[in-house]
């Protein structure tokens, strides 16, 4: 159900906007918090088999875990008010691949590579939660957003690589942003 009061344009500028905001704040943090702020380097590493076991295929079980959630539970339970389905579902394939790349690295970059790695993991989960308001009013969306977060940042706490939790965040909302584009909508048609 789709109870947006604004457009398409609208919402997706808000994302672009809400992402730019927060992009600031972590290199605010980072001048901040660091010494020496190019040590978030040192969470960078290009290992193809820890992207695919700690990235991946967690990912891919958070997929299956909240599709089938979402297939068995009253939709009144897992409905976001249609924002996720207004931002996806008219867009093109590769303007999904760009937001789910952007909102993948800013939201690592910041609650795993600043945020987690100053407070730990617990504050930043929570404040990760948090950030996504529009799902504190409904429990089962802030549960799901909350234990993803957690798993994220044990993936990160597991192997201090923002790569494997930015490919777990991606694969996450870009297979979900591909079912609302390509499956959910036919099915809402």
């Amino acid at each position: 159900m789709n109870t947006s009061k604004y457009s398409d344009r609208e919402l997706v500028w808000s994302l672009y906007g809400t992402q730019g905001l927060l992009f600031l704040l972590t290199v605010g943090l980072l001048f901040f918090l660091h010494d020496q702020p190019a040590e978030l380097g040192e969470y960078f590493q290009l290992d193809f088999r820890e992207l695919f076991l700690f990235g991946m295929l967690p990912a891919l079980v958070v997929v299956a875990v909240d599709l089938l959630l979402t297939i068995k539970l009253p939709s009144h339970l897992y409905d976001d008010g249609g924002i996720n389905r207004q931002i996806f579902r008219s867009r093109s394939f590769w303007h999904i691949v760009f937001l789910c790349l952007l909102i993948s690295f800013v939201e690592e970059l910041l609650f795993r590579g600043v945020v987690q790695a100053h407070i730990g993991l617990v504050g930043a989960s929570i404040i990760f939660a948090l950030i996504h308001v529009r799902y504190l009013t409904k429990p089962v969306l802030f549960i799901s957003v909350v234990l993803m977060s957690f798993m994220i940042g044990l993936l990160f706490w597991w192997t201090d690589n923002l790569l494997v939790t930015m490919t777990a965040h991606f694969v996450i909302d870009f297979v979900l942003a591909l079912y609302i584009r390509y499956i959910e909508k036919e099915e809402h048609a």
